[in-house]
């Protein structure tokens, strides 16, 4: 029984808040499908509206010259969809039933939706070394950051000594995008080896800008309005040393937010969900969809996913209108729904 004590059947539940599920909220709700959000609820890791809830200045998003801060530019998102009668559950979605027509989602306080089809905008959250002050400067916009690519070129990085944690590709994209700005970049690795490809290696080791901090791990991450410097530990010999930093940016790697999808969608070795047809967001289960960062391990930025979440609601209205006009009862395969 859902929130209002009905067995109300939705049209579509859209699962999750960020740029991908308001926008998809939006577009559902402007082609008359009364969409429901179930927005997730606040926690240590996540809170309603996504990453950029953690982000202060958003340079480059379409449409604001000035800038925005994450927060507004969600706060805009959500009372866009709203305007146009979206209405929104502050929950969790903790087990989605695929097999019953219609689908059965059931969240953490308890109450179950039915819907035709489910739109899936969980994201993903962006993995960090869990030290203290390193999420207090996240998220008050201290020079911390999970995404160089969105944050690196904001004027306080200028010409400033830059760290990356990670040895991935990601860090090394990340080091590599951040040299544009930054007077150095110095990627930490625990390692003596980097665990990014042969060419990625290569190309960040033979940057006349890029150092690389061998065997060694942050400890600390220094400043109090900004961040000053970092702690590193030497991971062979123990010894231990600060380093002076205009900024730090972790590249260790995203976690999408699909652990109550297993089993029920198709997921990739890292979690993320499988959208198998080309420019397609349904899911290995017919008349479920997938838009954001939870479908995108690759771009993972507030315009993609914006873009995904209208394509999710688009393909979700054709959906609904081909299982109308043929009287489905069973969802129709991926290929035998094409748009009209």
């Amino acid at each position: 029984m859902s929130q209002d004590g009905t067995d109300r059947v939705e049209n579509v539940v859209i699962v999750g808040s960020g740029p991908a599920g308001w926008t998809a909220a939006l577009y559902a709700a402007r082609a008359r499908l009364d969409p429901l959000v179930l927005e997730g609820a606040p926690s240590r890791e996540m809170i309603p509206g996504g990453q950029l809830m953690f982000t202060t200045d958003v340079e480059n998003y379409p449409g604001f010259p000035e800038g925005v801060t994450g927060q507004e530019l969600m706060d805009r998102m959500k009372a866009q969809a709203v305007r146009f009668d979206t209405r929104v559950v502050t929950d969790d979605v903790v087990d989605v039933d695929v097999e019953s027509r219609p689908f059965v989602l059931r969240s953490a306080a308890g109450d179950t939706y039915r819907s035709h089809a489910v739109i899936l905008a969980t994201g993903a959250r962006a993995n960090w070394l869990g030290l203290e002050n390193e999420q207090r400067l996240a998220q008050s916009g201290g020079g911390v950051s999970a995404c160089a690519v969105c944050d690196g070129a904001l004027p306080a990085f200028r010409d400033q000594v830059l760290a990356v944690v990670g040895g991935g590709d990601s860090a090394m994209e990340e080091a590599l995008y951040l040299t544009k700005f930054a007077s150095k970049v110095v990627i930490i690795h625990r390692r003596d080896e980097l665990r990014a490809s042969p060419i990625m290696a290569e190309r960040a080791l033979n940057h006349p800008k890029v150092e690389v901090a061998w065997n060694t791990v942050v400890t600390e991450v220094l400043g109090d309005e900004f961040v000053s410097g970092l702690r590193l530990r030497d991971t062979v010999s123990g010894e231990e040393r600060e380093m002076e930093v205009g900024g730090f940016f972790l590249a260790i790697g995203h976690t999408p937010n699909t652990a109550f999808l297993q089993g029920k969608v198709e997921l990739d070795d890292e979690g993320y969900v499988i959208t198998p047809g080309q420019w397609r967001t349904e899911t290995t289960v017919p008349g479920v969809f997938a838009a954001g960062d939870v479908m995108d391990p690759y771009f993972r930025q507030a315009v993609t996913a914006a873009g995904t979440g209208c394509m999710a609601a688009l393909e979700a209205e054709r959906w609904l209108a081909h299982q109308e006009a043929t009287g489905a009862e069973e969802p129709a395969s991926a290929t035998a729904s094409e748009p009209v």
